[in-house]
């Protein structure tokens, strides 16, 4: 047991935490009856999704993508002198190579899917509180009952 929590557990740790996270909103999603117990258990759940693609782009070391000015643009005249000893010490500055940068793709990823995740819950709530007004009760098995017998059209 030892060994399994040393090599598995440990080093993916994060990974197990996801996991559970995720595992705790898909238990709410489908094991409970009321309709905004249901929607916490989305939030959650999509919060572990989110949690696990901005750590995919999370390299250690890593620094963020931003070119420095020199490598970015000098467009000074070439006949200069300053630009042209300028120029020489830029042999001294490497290239940027890509590991040393941390990918941002994911993370601008999940800033769109957090702005599509809360219009969803937003619709979500608008649309529970039409049911409540129309039902009186947020059960889903109450407003299922409702439904099949007619006594929500009175």
């Amino acid at each position: 047991m030892r060994e399994f929590i040393e090599n598995f557990v440990q080093p993916h740790f994060n990974y197990w935490a996801y996991v559970i996270i995720m595992m705790i909103g898909l238990w709410a999603l489908i094991a409970k009856r009321n309709l905004i117990k249901k929607l916490i258990g989305m939030s959650i759940f999509q919060t572990a999704i989110i949690l696990f693609y901005v750590s995919l782009g999370v390299k250690d070391g890593a620094t963020i993508p931003i070119a420095p000015h020199h490598v970015a643009g000098d467009h000074a005249d070439a006949h200069d002198s300053e630009h042209a000893e300028s120029h020489d010490d830029h042999k001294a500055h490497p290239k940027p190579v890509a590991d040393d940068y941390s990918n941002p793709l994911p993370h601008v990823l999940m800033l769109t899917a957090i702005v599509v995740g809360v219009a969803t819950l937003g619709v979500a709530l608008a649309v529970s509180q039409s049911l409540f007004k129309d039902f009186g009760t947020l059960e889903e098995d109450e407003i299922l009952e409702q439904i099949k017998s007619g006594d929500y059209y009175d």
